[in-house]
C-alpha cells in the first residue's frame, strides 16, 4: 500500500530529529472511548463493527487536527504492512489481528493516531519525542472533545438519528471501557526511557520494583508483553479510576524525571569507576555492528543501545543519534522486509539486517 510505503521513508513521530533529550526518548498519551448504545467490539459482529466504522468516518475526516487524514482499513493491509504500523507504535497487535470493521486513522506526520474497533470502539493517541506529556494531553483532549461533539449534532427536523449518541459514560465511574482497568479517565500516559547506565550498573531491577510499587507499569520497547530490548523501557500509569488526568500526568512526569536523574548518575559513575569496561562494551558493539554478517533483532537493538550510549557519553563520535534511533526501527522485521521489497524468512532477515547496519554505519564515518 502506497501510504505505508511513504511512512517508511520518514522517521516515526517518536524519533523526530532533535526532539528528544537522549534518556527520555518519547512520550505518548492515549484515551479509550466507547460509543453509547453500541456493543463493545468484543461482542459486536462484523456487520455491527462495519456500521460503527462507517458512522465514525465522517467524524474522523472532519477533525480539525488534520486536513487530509490517512484512514487505513485493517482488512486491506497485508501482514508486512500491519507489522510496520506496529513497529512505528501507530497501532497495537490486537488491532492488527482484527478484520473488517477495524481501521486506523493517522495524521500525516504520525503524531496523532486513532484506532477504531480495537478492544474499545475508539483508542486515540498523541505521540512526540522527549518528555512532553502535558502538551500531548492538551492535544488529545482537544481531539477527544471534537470527536464527542461530532456524535451529538444538534437536533433538527428530519435529522438521521441512526448517528451515534455520545460516549458511554457513568457519572460515578467515568468513561466505560471494555477492560475494567481502563474505566475512569480511560487514559494511559507513557514515556519511553533509554536506561543502559542503570542496566550496566545492575541497578535497574531495584528501580523497576520501586516503580511498580507506586502503581506504574513497566513494559518493553514494543509495549505490553514485549521485553526491554535495547535497554528501552516504557513507564505508564496503571490507575485510571479516581484521579484526574492532570494528577496522573503530574505523578508520571515526576517519576520519569527521577528515573532520568538516576540514569544520568549511573552514567557518571560508569565514566568514573568503570571507564575501561564501558569503552570495551561500546567498542565490542561497534565491532559487531560494523562487521557481523548475521544479526538478529534483539542483538541489534542491544548493540545499537551501546552505540547510542557511546555517543551520549562522548566516548565515540562520527554518527548522529538520529541515525542510530532510525536504525532501531528500520532493523525490525516489517521495515526490513519492506526495504527488501519482499517477504523473507528469519535467516535472510538476519543477513539483510546486518547488511543494512554495516552499510549505514560505515558510510557515515
Amino acid at each position: 500500500m502506497k501510504t505505508v510505503d511513504e511512512l517508511v521513508k520518514q522517521p516515526g513521530a517518536w524519533l523526530k530529529v532533535g526532539g528528544n533529550a537522549g534518556i527520555v526518548v518519547s512520550s505518548r498519551v492515549r484515551l479509550a472511548r466507547n460509543i453509547s448504545g453500541r456493543l463493545f467490539p468484543g461482542r459486536a459482529g462484523e456487520e455491527e463493527s462495519l456500521r460503527l466504522l462507517r458512522d465514525l468516518e465522517p467524524v474522523l475526516r472532519g477533525l480539525s487536527v488534520w486536513t487530509s487524514p490517512v484512514i487505513l482499513e485493517i482488512s486491506a493491509l497485508n501482514r508486512m504492512e500491519r507489522e510496520i504500523l506496529i513497529e512505528r507504535h501507530l497501532m497495537s497487535r490486537d488491532l492488527a489481528a482484527k478484520g473488517k470493521g477495524s481501521a486506523l486513522a493517522l495524521k500525516q506526520d504520525e503524531s496523532i493516531a486513532i484506532m477504531v474497533n480495537e478492544e474499545d470502539h475508539i483508542r486515540m493517541q498523541a505521540m512526540s519525542p522527549g518528555l512532553n506529556l502535558r502538551e500531548l494531553w492538551r492535544q488529545i483532549d482537544a481531539v477527544d472533545s471534537e470527536m464527542e461533539s461530532g456524535f451529538n449534532p444538534p437536533e433538527s427536523p428530519g435529522e438521521d438519528r441512526r448517528a451515534p449518541a455520545g460516549y458511554a459514560f457513568s457519572p460515578q465511574l467515568g468513561y466505560l471501557t471494555a477492560c475494567p482497568t481502563n474505566v475512569g479517565t480511560g487514559m494511559r500516559a507513557s514515556v519511553m526511557l533509554h536506561l543502559p547506565g542503570l542496566v550496566l550498573m545492575n541497578e535497574i531491577n531495584s528501580i523497576l520494583k520501586a516503580v511498580n510499587k507506586i502503581g506504574l507499569a513497566v513494559r518493553g520497547l514494543w509495549g505490553e508483553g514485549s521485553a526491554a530490548a535495547g535497554n528501552m523501557f516504557q513507564i505508564s500509569n496503571q490507575m485510571t479510576l479516581g484521579e484526574t488526568e492532570q494528577t496522573i500526568i503530574g505523578r508520571l512526569e515526576k517519576i520519569v524525571l527521577e528515573i532520568a536523574g538516576h540514569e544520568k548518575n549511573s552514567r557518571e559513575r560508569l565514566m568514573e569507576q568503570k571507564k575501561n569496561q564501558l569503552r570495551d562494551h561500546i567498542g565490542r558493539a561497534i565491532g559487531i555492528l560494523t562487521n557481523a554478517h548475521l544479526l538478529n533483532s534483539k542483538e541489534t537493538l542491544d548493540m545499537l543501545s551501546a552505540l547510542r550510549l557511546g555517543l551520549e557519553t562522548g566516548l565515540v563520535g562520527g554518527w548522529s543519534r538520529a541515525m542510530i534511533d532510525e536504525l532501531f526501527v528500520l532493523t525490525q522485521p516489517g521495515h526490513l522486509q519492506k526495504l527488501e521489497g519482499k517477504f523473507i524468512g528469519a535467516e535472510k532477515r538476519d543477513l539483510a539486517r546486518a547488511r543494512l547496519v554495516r552499510s549505514r554505519l560505515l558510510a557515515r564515518r
